[in-house]
């Protein structure tokens, strides 16, 4: 067959408005148009808007092929499986349109599952340096050395193969990695507490050859002391500064209303922090989770507790694990007597000295306008005896107000923030008559006898 017989028998069997034309032969013009369209577009020939005014012209050209019911229609015959596919997951795709299109397909459930099937032939063989192991949300890259990546590869997914899913997601939102940095300056007084927690938590993370042995870190620090003190300050300083994987946890982060559940975090827990190395658990208000056990509580209680203990220091605990767990109470005369043996430092966290609360007033003044001179100071840290870190934040607060309390109410929404006078003294005064120290004489007492009995300050 000649060329130009072939192009004459073409125009002929293409030509809808040819009397010879079947169907058949419109729907595959019709096909072959769209496709044409469709990879000019793709190999950017045409614009989308020169492609979308191509398919609105063809198909009303070929409206008659489109809308019929025929079964002879070769548009349908050949793909009335991808259009029944199509009906039946028009729910699901978000950009459906009345055609198919090559963005509604490729958005479909069981598209994206037989190309997913396709992928993982693909992944199956992975170089060692190339390999990711996924560890709930976090991910983690492998050692590029030879077959020790992999083998660490296999061995943080050993040690996490026999926890599910949902626990690993739930530990791993534990972690702290938000909020603003705080610095040890910005933590007033307490200095042989610091320094301290400097010795157990930065020195063997900077040094962890010369912290061996006899000079190894605990595996716990308890901070007790009245509320208010700062031992929450310390856990997220400790978080900014160690530069470890900082878990904080509370009770209820480790409680479930199933039975077993509580245990199988516990075990997640210590499990993720070995993965993680060095790590730092924080746990506050501990003694809601570690309290002096009794024949009277839950039996779930109790193994979460049994559990606990087991994971901080007993027969399964590796020796080289750079876990600490740094727990926080003001009633640690409820703490069990085996979690006070695993939580060796224990540090008093006391009430902020003379120094520590004008420290504490000069850091929250410099962030306001005040007319505050170094007598008033004096003055406020004298009638601030027995006032906690909390106390001294909220008599700041209370004295703050005292400005705006002196602007009359009908000129409180046209005032503007520069003619708001200074904090002075008098408000101070008048701050010190509604806040009053919130931990009693008789609480000191007890802080300061167990502090004596089992505290391992000065």
């Amino acid at each position: 067959m000649s060329g130009p017989h072939l192009d004459e028998w073409q125009r002929r069997s293409f030509d809808i408005s040819s009397g010879t034309c079947t169907p058949q032969q419109k729907a595959d013009a019709y096909r072959a148009h769209i496709l044409d369209i469709q990879y000019a577009w793709a190999s950017q020939q045409i614009t989308q808007a020169a492609r979308n005014r191509l398919l609105r012209t063809y198909s009303e050209r070929y409206a008659a092929v489109l809308d019929s019911d025929d079964p002879r229609n070769g548009l349908n015959n050949f793909a009335e499986s991808a259009l029944h596919l199509a009906r039946s997951q028009k729910n699901q795709s978000e950009k459906w349109e009345s055609g198919l299109s090559l963005e509604g397909l490729m958005q479909m459930p069981c598209v994206q599952k037989m190309i997913h099937a396709k992928s993982q032939e693909d992944e199956a063989i992975v170089k060692p340096e190339e390999a990711n192991v996924k560890v709930g949300q976090e991910e983690e890259q492998n050692a590029p050395s030879g077959g020790n990546g992999n083998q660490e590869g296999a061995i943080t997914d050993e040690r996490l193969k026999n926890f599910e899913p949902k626990i690993i997601e739930l530990i791993m939102s534990e972690i702290m990695d938000h909020g603003p940095p705080i610095n040890w300056e910005d933590i007033a007084g307490l200095e042989f507490a610091k320094t301290t927690i400097k010795e157990i938590v930065v020195w063997p993370m900077l040094r962890p050859d010369i912290f061996t042995g006899l000079r190894g870190p605990p595996k716990g620090i308890l901070l007790f002391g009245p509320p208010g003190t700062g031992k929450t300050l310390i856990g997220k300083c400790i978080a900014c500064q160690s530069g470890a994987t900082f878990f904080s946890i509370s009770a209820s982060s480790l409680t479930s209303k199933w039975v077993g559940e509580g245990e199988k975090m516990v075990r997640a827990l210590f499990a993720i922090a070995r993965c993680h190395q060095p790590a730092v658990i924080f746990i506050d208000e501990i003694d809601s989770l570690l309290s002096q056990r009794s024949d009277s509580e839950h039996e779930s209680s109790r193994r979460i507790k049994t559990e606990f203990l087991v994971q901080l220091d007993g027969a399964t605990t590796a020796a080289e694990d750079r876990i600490l767990v740094v727990g926080a109470t003001n009633r640690p005369q409820e703490i069990d007597e085996a979690a006070r043996r695993r939580l060796a430092k224990r540090l008093y966290i006391p009430l902020p000295e003379g120094g520590a609360r004008r420290q504490i007033v000069t850091n929250l003044m410099s962030r306001e306008r005040n007319s505050l001179k170094e007598s008033d100071l004096e003055s406020i840290v004298g009638a601030t005896e027995g006032f906690s870190g909390a106390d001294m934040t909220q008599l700041c607060r209370e004295a703050a107000l005292g400005p705006i309390r002196s602007i009359q109410f009908a000129d409180i929404a046209t005032i503007s923030a520069d003619q708001v006078r200074p904090i002075t003294s008098v408000d101070f005064q008048e701050a010190l008559k509604t806040v009053r120290p919130s931990v009693s004489n008789k609480d000191l007492e007890l802080y300061e006898d167990w502090n004596k009995t089992f505290g391992c300050g000065r």
